[in-house]
């Protein structure tokens, strides 16, 4: 007969290293499955240079000055004011979701838009800013610097009226 004793010390390294490649596991699989703000429609959120930046307002239409108007760092507050909480209805309508970086800093890139609907006569009119996390986009939107004023997400705009 064959006997083979195992000491606690044994079990728990054997635990550790099990938990250790579970853990493994788990983050190489959510690197590498589709980010939630897609849902399965390709949006590409990166944006740590300047083309990919560009790419990604591309994916909704835009078309925009090469170089940012500006870029300058937002801290996303702990709590919300009304105001921030409207913004992020924006977000969560487009997939983002603010309130999970809050009292993180965020780089905001802002482009001048090019070809939005009814604007396109009126130069550094309409903006898009871009909020971004580490190289990801995390929200932003669209908006329009004239009296009546417009903000968005970063759809472009439906022109057939529908």
């Amino acid at each position: 007969m064959f006997v083979y004793s195992v000491k606690a010390s044994q079990i728990k390294l054997a635990a550790l290293v099990l938990a250790v490649v579970l853990a493994a596991g788990t983050l190489l699989y959510l690197s590498h499955r589709e980010n939630p703000v897609n849902d399965g429609g390709g949006i590409k959120l990166s944006a740590a240079t300047a083309q990919e930046r560009k790419a990604f307002l591309s994916q909704f239409g835009w078309e925009l000055e090469d170089d940012p108007k500006e870029v300058t760092e937002v801290l996303i507050p702990e709590e919300f004011d009304e105001t921030y909480v409207k913004y992020n209805k924006i977000q969560q309508e487009q997939d983002m979701d603010l309130s999970v970086l809050k009292g993180k800093r965020v780089k905001r890139w802002t482009y001048e838009i090019l070809n939005y609907p009814g604007y396109e006569e009126k130069p550094g009119m309409v903006q898009a800013n871009l909020l971004v996390y580490n190289g990801t986009v995390v929200g932003g939107d669209i908006c329009a610097l004239d009296d009546g004023g417009l903000l968005q997400g970063f759809a472009f705009p439906d022109t057939a009226g529908h």
